[in-house]
């Protein structure tokens, strides 16, 4: 463990598991931990819109609640007594699980979704509620109920989406700890916008459950969807991952998975790629790979330019998988509910796409299968993918509705994100450092439960490029 920080640094800045253990040492206490980053929250906020509720009264409850086990010396859980932030989409008992929509404004929850009762059985302490895009499905959070989160690096460019609210919660110090869920990149891009670590965990690892919803998810949620954590630090999401991995039978896909995979011989061998699919990466992407790929030679890993299993095939097939069930099922939802917004950008990604018939739709989720064996069998070899998040740097804000054209062109630039959650796989996104007034990185991924890999590699390069968050807003 290394030193806790001095206690004159405000404790908004500390990492998660500083304030662990400096709550359960009683060098501190969760309730200054919690006020510090409720105050923060407070000053900050208002200029971004990151969290659209804040708990002051039930989280300084809650703090002191965990102060007083404490002192009677109760068993402590991982995250006790630590401030964290939960996104709007998922079920928080008496709250609202809006999902960006007006219509579920009223949508109050009566038990918490899987992953939050686990972050409160390790003892997290939730103080806000992170925003989302309508329906939670764009790559920029804004929506007509709780309105435009913005990135604290530059208001003109998303902080990613869908969980926005939670990358720019985290990345100003509003908490240590952001939730957020990942169907195309939606942990990952967010953390690439902000200059955070952002861990899409294999399918199977964290359960999920929707108690407020009216009947199961479609199919291709079920098979694609994951809750990851998002952070600044890698430790921090190495905490997280264990505090929201825990068994919950509501969860038929979960898979008691341990923690730590078998040690691999060294060197490990990591492969870099360029491949984002259907385009090719801006100069910045590239030259944040390559400089990744430096650090972790540097640290004894061999990393090699090398032809992965197609990234195009793969993204080609998440639009297969779930195109059905998106224009059968959601579409009507979203001409029903949405808002402008996410109408435009589901028309750009989703009109003019024929159904498939049930032969095509059969052979395409049996496609699924041969995609992941070969991927699967490629990891065996290069246990370690290195390569980019997105073929560009942050994308201006609302850029999915701008044009036809530049729709096209965010679509195509997503093929990183789209790709891994078909395959069930873990991946990181890391930061590299800054391209002008922009945070760059890089996706890290490995085979299916081993995350120890892939945050074990995203610590060599945390080491070589420092966190640059918690800022304030610019």
């Amino acid at each position: 463990m290394n030193p806790l920080p001095p206690l004159d640094q405000a404790l908004w800045r500390w990492s998660a598991v500083d304030l662990a253990h400096g709550i359960r040492t009683r060098r501190i206490s969760s309730r200054e931990a919690v006020q510090a980053c409720l105050t923060r929250a407070h000053a900050v906020n208002p200029a971004l819109n990151a969290l659209v509720v804040l708990l002051d009264e039930q989280a300084l409850a809650a703090a002191d609640e965990a102060d007083r086990a404490v002192a009677r010396g109760d068993a402590l859980g991982p995250l006790h007594g630590v401030p964290i932030t939960v996104k709007v989409n998922v079920d928080q008992a008496g709250q609202a699980t809006t999902n960006g929509l007006v219509a579920l404004k009223d949508n109050i929850a009566r038990e918490d979704s899987p992953v939050v009762a686990n972050l409160r059985k390790a003892g997290a302490i939730i103080i806000g509620r992170s925003n989302t895009p309508a329906f939670s499905m764009r790559w920029f959070t804004d929506n007509d109920l709780h309105g435009r989160t913005l990135n604290p690096w530059s208001a003109g460019h998303t902080p990613g989406g869908s969980s926005g609210g939670a990358s720019a919660a985290v990345a100003a110090g509003m908490g240590p700890i952001g939730h957020g869920n990942d169907l195309a990149g939606s942990v990952r891009y967010p953390a690439y916008c902000t200059g955070l670590y952002g861990l899409r965990p294999s399918f199977g690892r964290v359960p999920a459950f929707l108690p407020t919803a009216t009947q199961e998810r479609p199919l291709s949620p079920q098979l694609m969807s994951v809750q990851g954590p998002l952070a600044r630090c890698v430790a921090d999401i190495r905490l997280a991952l264990q505090a929201m991995s825990g068994f919950d039978p509501r969860d038929p896909w979960w898979v008691p998975a341990p923690l730590e995979g078998p040690r691999l011989q060294r060197p490990i061998k990591v492969a870099m790629s360029m491949d984002c699919g259907h385009a090719k990466a801006s100069p910045e992407v590239v030259a944040a790979v390559h400089r990744a790929a430096g650090w972790l030679r540097e640290a004894g890993y061999v990393v090699e330019e090398v032809q992965t299993p197609s990234v195009a095939e793969a993204m080609d097939l998440w639009d297969l998988i779930s195109r059905n069930e998106n224009l059968m099922q959601v579409k009507p939802l979203i001409e029903k509910m949405g808002d402008a917004g996410i109408r435009a950008s589901f028309a750009a990604q989703f009109d003019g796409s024929p159904l498939l018939d049930m032969d095509e739709h059969l052979r395409a989720l049996a496609r699924r299968s041969t995609l992941i064996r070969q991927w699967t069998l490629f990891l065996q070899d290069w246990p370690l993918v290195l390569g980019p998040v997105s073929a560009e740097l942050p994308f201006e804000q609302n850029a999915d509705t701008l044009s036809p054209e530049r729709s096209r062109q965010v679509l195509r630039a997503q093929g990183p994100c789209f790709s891994v959650p078909v395959l069930g796989l873990p991946a990181i996104s890391a930061p590299t450092g800054m391209a002008g007034a922009l945070p760059t990185g890089v996706q890290i991924l490995g085979a299916r439960f081993r995350e120890d890999l892939v945050m074990e590699a995203a610590e060599v390069l945390e080491g070589r490029s420092p966190s640059t968050t918690p800022i304030d807003p610019r």
